[in-house]
């Protein structure tokens, strides 16, 4: 039988329907690469010896070794500029301004073949501290409305470049979207006095049929509400609304979880295409009650037909209890 299940904090709606998981190119996986990739590609311009890409660069983090371990460059194509300007104009119920903003590439690793899934601990814990600086550094420089970090994996995810690497794009807006999450994140601590977020973990911890792993700081589930099949949440055990506010100990404890976490999607979910994105408080809000920054590990497996579009109702294939049971 199918179920609907709402996310309290959001409101969202999704539908689980498993029976329809048997019907024809309802999941499409990934077919993964056709080889095995080399070390260091010549024709890749995040590879060293071939950096066209990367040569003003932001951010270096070298590997104490004479060589660099992350790098963090202006993406080449990218959706936003600082130099744009601000000034924006209406025409009647429209309205236009300057595409203003900052759009990052962070190479994650100097190996071509290095997913974030399989780094060594230290390389895991660089692309945590890459992250957390650039993020910090941006607030401290124009305190962006949104700064938004998120990964790729797959060409079904929006992949355009094999080479692993995160993305940063920073907004002078905060979307729709975006307010209306952290509005009823807000009504839900006005009705209740708490930040739903936290209550979302004290369930998952004490139920534990959705959990996928934990550390002294962070949590990684199975939402009871999860929009796709394996979607993952990694949740700080300590309220913070903002990216901004983790600290050293937490960074090491966040590479361990989100490491862990892709891993046993490629190993037990068929290494699927997936988008992971950190959800933090637009406007670097770290004293805000309700919000809980978060990240989302967001599977590929399903494509969304007429109805998932028209309605902005989800459909799930499978059930989290069974997913985090399988990744676990």
């Amino acid at each position: 039988m199918s179920e609907l299940r709402q996310n309290k904090v959001t409101r969202q709606w999704t539908i689980f329907a498993p029976e329809r998981v048997g019907r024809p190119r309802d999941v499409l996986r990934c077919a993964g690469p056709a080889g095995p990739s080399p070390v260091i590609d010549p024709r890749c311009p995040f590879c060293p010896g071939d950096e066209q890409m990367v040569l003003s660069l932001i951010l270096e983090l070298p590997d104490g070794h004479g060589g660099w371990r992350t790098r963090v460059a202006p993406n080449k194509y990218p959706i936003l500029t600082p130099d744009a300007g601000e000034l924006a104009s209406d025409q009647g119920v429209y309205v236009t301004r300057p595409g203003q903003g900052r759009h990052e590439v962070i190479i994650e690793t100097p190996r071509h073949n290095e997913d974030l899934a399989f780094m060594a601990g230290e390389g895991a814990r660089a692309v945590i501290e890459t992250y957390h600086r650039r993020y910090v550094d941006l607030s401290r420089e124009g305190n962006p409305a949104m700064t938004f970090i998120f990964r790729n994996h797959g060409p079904g995810a929006g992949t355009s470049l094999a080479h692993p690497h995160s993305q940063l794009v920073s907004t002078p807006i905060v979307p729709p979207r975006i307010r209306w999450q952290e509005e009823m994140a807000q009504q839900y601590f006005n009705d209740w006095g708490r930040c739903g977020y936290c209550d979302m973990l004290r369930i998952e911890e004490r139920d534990r049929q959705r959990l996928v792993l934990e550390n002294a700081s962070f949590v990684a589930f199975v939402p009871f509400a999860a929009e796709a099949p394996c979607e993952i949440w990694i949740a700080p055990r300590r309220h913070q609304s903002d990216f901004g506010s983790l600290v050293d100990a937490e960074k090491a404890d966040l590479a361990e979880a989100l490491q862990g976490a892709l891993y046993r999607l490629a190993r037990k979910a068929g290494d699927p295409d997936y988008n992971c994105m950190i959800h933090t408080a637009a406007g670097q809000r770290p004293d805000a009650p309700y919000l809980h920054w978060y990240v989302q590990i967001l599977p590929r497996l399903t494509c969304e037909a007429g109805f998932e579009v028209g309605s902005g109702i989800g459909v799930n294939l499978s059930l989290p209890e069974e997913d985090a049971r399988l990744l676990r």
